[in-house]
């Protein structure tokens, strides 16, 4: 029979549980609180939860029974949930802030390697929310750590899509958690904060900033590879205030083929430049339909719904504008498995992932985690002198 483990190896076996949420070691939070080893190989364990209706200590139970199980020499585990006080609490609130200043937003700071697309789009109905999901799942799947914003204020259906719309944030004293999602993409929306999933918001200009603000700067996104903010369409308050606190953000625009959506997409790609914000490409949605008839005949036929070319066009003319390349990333199809995968709360890069429309997510997905930051249409933040 093998020795009992001693409680510097039970911890060290905790060390690799991570919150589910904060996604470090619960032995670096300070959430284990006792260990005990008995003579007759059962280990006592008690870990204090952030929050006593923590909604993932079920997750935090079997990882931590697990770690410990595996250790040669443990009979049994008996571990207690307990809760944080508000002193510890406030001590893991410092450990989460690593001492920063209040509402400082750690994507804008000098140094940050954190890839950060705003996903925008000219007119509403384009499908710009289905893109955001879809292209934050794909990125996930390649194994980057990846938030999602909901900056949508008004249309907010981010948490619906990832199918946590009925999740709440969890707390730690004026620190906020995303909420953690089944395919590892974290996110966090205005529609989590409201006090009810039915109420309406109503905000100007101030109130619509603070927002932004506080979902950058007030949420604990941790070491993140890639954060998506879904924009509300449109060139307002919200895209204005984007390229303020976010000025090194990249702008992915989202048409439809028809001229109208087309015109009016470039006007978002025009905003984000006056905004000092890069262009890094333009997606193409509702492209065309596949004809079921001729698919199953084995022919290909594209029913072009929407028209055609207004992709192509936002891009040539982006390019043409602003002095550098703005690709067309893709052409996404029509697809009902998309919509319904929306509907549902299982984004079709996950449901359906040969679907047509998801392998052509999928490659935009890929294109945009693997590209360098350039530095054309970015302010460098340079003062003229007249010293020479």
């Amino acid at each position: 029979m093998s020795a009992t483990p001693t409680v510097e190896q039970v911890t060290a076996a905790l060390a690799g549980v991570q919150d589910p949420e904060i996604k470090r070691p619960i032995t670096e939070l300070g959430m284990v609180d006792s260990v005990v080893v008995e003579t007759d190989g059962t280990v006592r364990v008690t870990v204090l939860l952030t929050v006593a209706g923590c909604p993932l200590k079920d997750t935090i139970n079997r990882d931590v029974t697990a770690a410990v199980t595996a250790l040669p020499g443990v009979t049994g585990v008996d571990l207690t949930l307990g809760v944080m006080d508000a002193e510890q609490r406030g001590r893991l609130k410092e450990v989460l802030s690593d001492g920063r200043a209040q509402r400082e937003i750690p994507f804008a700071q000098p140094g940050n390697l954190t890839k950060v697309f705003a996903i925008a789009s000219g007119k509403g109905g384009v499908g710009k929310s289905s893109v955001t999901v879809n292209l934050a799942l794909a990125m996930a799947a390649q194994g980057l750590k990846v938030g999602v914003v909901d900056a949508d204020i008004y249309g907010h259906s981010v948490p619906a899509m990832l199918g946590v719309a009925d999740a709440r944030p969890t707390q730690v004293e004026d620190l906020i958690m995303p909420v953690p999602t089944a395919s590892g993409v974290s996110v966090i929306s205005i529609g989590m904060l409201k006090p009810r999933r039915d109420q309406v918001v109503a905000w100007r200009g101030p109130m619509l900033d603070r927002a932004l603000v506080q979902m950058l700067s007030d949420v604990y996104w941790g070491d993140l590879d890639v954060l998506l903010l879904d924009l509300p369409p449109g060139t307002g308050d919200v895209a204005i205030s984007l390229g303020q606190h976010l000025p090194g953000a990249e702008v992915v625009v989202v048409t439809t083929p028809q001229e109208a959506a087309a015109e009016v997409a470039e006007r978002a790609g025009t905003m984000a430049s006056m905004l000092h914000q890069r262009v890094v490409g333009v997606v193409e949605n509702m492209s065309f339909l596949p004809c079921p008839h001729c698919a199953a005949e084995g022919r290909e036929h594209r029913l072009e719904i929407f028209g055609s070319g207004g992709g192509e066009r936002v891009a040539r003319t982006l390019s043409e504008r602003f002095g550098y390349d703005v690709p067309l990333l893709g052409t996404v199809p029509l697809d009902t498995s998309l919509r319904e995968g929306g509907d549902v709360g299982k984004p079709i890069v996950d449901a359906d992932p040969t679907a047509p429309a998801a392998v052509v997510l999928r490659r935009i997905a890929d294109g945009l985690a693997g590209r360098g930051r350039g530095l054309a249409g970015m302010q460098l933040g340079l003062t003229p002198s007249a010293k020479f």
